[in-house]
């Protein structure tokens, strides 16, 4: 029998046998629904720890250098916090140093931040993020804003005390208000309001629109960091290729300043997305074990209610079978007639997952922080998983069907 042919034929039996289709096809449709809906869901994660954890916690192209990370992957021991805190502090001297040893085209900013509690008179106070920094900050966060002006180099110097603030810091202490030229206090000492900064949405349910930013030698430094030390020097190079260099020439510039012997390991931590990345990558690899268990149990329970359908399907067309024999046909023709047959109606299920699973991905999506991304090669492989699980699944009715004598298989009525 022609291929196109076998097809045709076994998309006529599930029209005409809707009912005894459906139950044979439920359970590759489970299997490659949940597949599907998982693969999109590690997959929105995946993208949104690349684009949106990466670009805006950390900054595209970007290392910092700290006295311990910032990032902490999997579990740190009390030694290890104990060396971390043993660390000398860094400071304007530290930057400076660091500083001289960067390529030329890098861009960097000292960044201090903390938590603290803001008020103004139109507004109850509430806790917002602090940042001190310079004016280079916005450039290496990829920061724009949509009312104001950015603080300039000259105030950063002169420490005046002025602020670009979140959109939600703008919505609570200035509500229906324009928050330009008003003023904010935090920790006692007043600023004034210049810049209010685009929408940023949320990382892992963290809102980066609660930000307040000035200048790093303004009074604002006193809440963040009132010993005077500086938390990180983050630094941008033009490409990721240039991280690496920019890194070892700081690297060995701060191991010559702080006198350690090439036996002792850094003092001080450089940091890139890198640590988060591959907790991240690693962390994916386990989520798609663990969360294709599911799915394969229902595939498994689909082949194996495929292959009781196609043997009912056997013993229903022998004489049909025996007929075809008579007439020439080889046994190789009755097994891909039926292995045709049970990859059709496999594939017809693995379809309708995955459209049942691309609409649960999306349903989670919207009603929980998880995003969903579907990707092409979950589609390509989940219409190659449902052919599988058929072919597998109709080897032996076919074959069974491949052995029937013709002249016994012509009597059965």
């Amino acid at each position: 029998m022609p291929f196109f042919e076998a097809i045709r034929l076994a998309l006529s039996q599930i029209r005409v046998q809707k009912l005894k289709s459906f139950f044979t096809l439920l359970g590759v449709v489970i299997g490659v629904m949940f597949l599907i809906a998982v693969v999109s869901i590690v997959e929105g994660m995946s993208r949104y720890v690349e684009e949106d954890f990466a670009a805006k916690i950390i900054g595209k192209n970007t290392f910092s250098f700290r006295r311990r990370p910032d990032i902490n992957v999997g579990n740190v021991s009390d030694e290890t916090w104990r060396e971390y805190s043993r660390r000398p502090r860094i400071y304007e001297a530290d930057v400076a140093i660091a500083r001289g040893a960067l390529p030329p085209g890098t861009v960097s900013a000292v960044e201090n931040t903390t938590f603290a509690y803001a008020n103004s008179q139109y507004g109850r106070p509430r806790q917002v993020q602090v940042i001190a920094t310079e004016p280079d900050y916005f450039r290496i966060k990829s920061y724009n804003l949509t009312n104001g002006r950015l603080f300039s180099p000259q105030e950063a110097q002169l420490g005046t005390p002025v602020v670009v603030i979140g959109t939600e810091v703008a919505s609570h202490f200035f509500r229906g208000l324009d928050p330009i030229g008003r003023e904010l206090r935090i920790g006692g000492n007043t600023f004034t309001v210049i810049g209010l900064l685009e929408k940023q949405g949320n990382v892992f349910g963290f809102s980066l629109d609660r930000m307040v930013i000035g200048p790093y030698k303004s009074t604002l430094s006193r809440v963040t960091n009132p010993r005077g030390d500086i938390d990180a020097l983050v630094v941008q190079a033009p490409t990721r290729e240039m991280i690496g260099d920019a890194m070892e020439s700081v690297r060995e510039v701060m191991r010559g300043f702080r006198r350690l012997p090439p036996a002792r390991p850094d003092n001080f931590a450089l940091e890139t997305s890198d640590a988060a990345l591959s907790f991240f990558d690693e962390l994916k690899g386990k989520l798609i074990l663990f969360g294709t268990a599911l799915p394969a149990i229902g595939l498994v329970v689909g082949a194996m209610v495929i292959m009781n359908i196609m043997l009912v399907a056997v013993a229903e067309r022998t004489r049909e079978i025996g007929i075809r024999k008579a007439l020439g046909a080889k046994r190789r023709d009755i097994l891909s007639q039926f292995l045709v047959e049970s990859a059709t109606l496999s594939v017809c299920g693995a379809a309708i997952g995955i459209g049942l699973g691309i609409a649960l991905a999306k349903v989670v999506a919207a009603v929980s922080p998880l995003p969903a991304s579907v990707a092409p090669w979950s589609i390509a492989l989940a219409l190659l998983v449902g052919a599988g699980v058929g072919i597998v699944a109709g080897m032996y009715p076919a074959s069974r069907a491949a052995r029937l004598d013709p002249i016994t298989a012509l009597r059965q009525e």
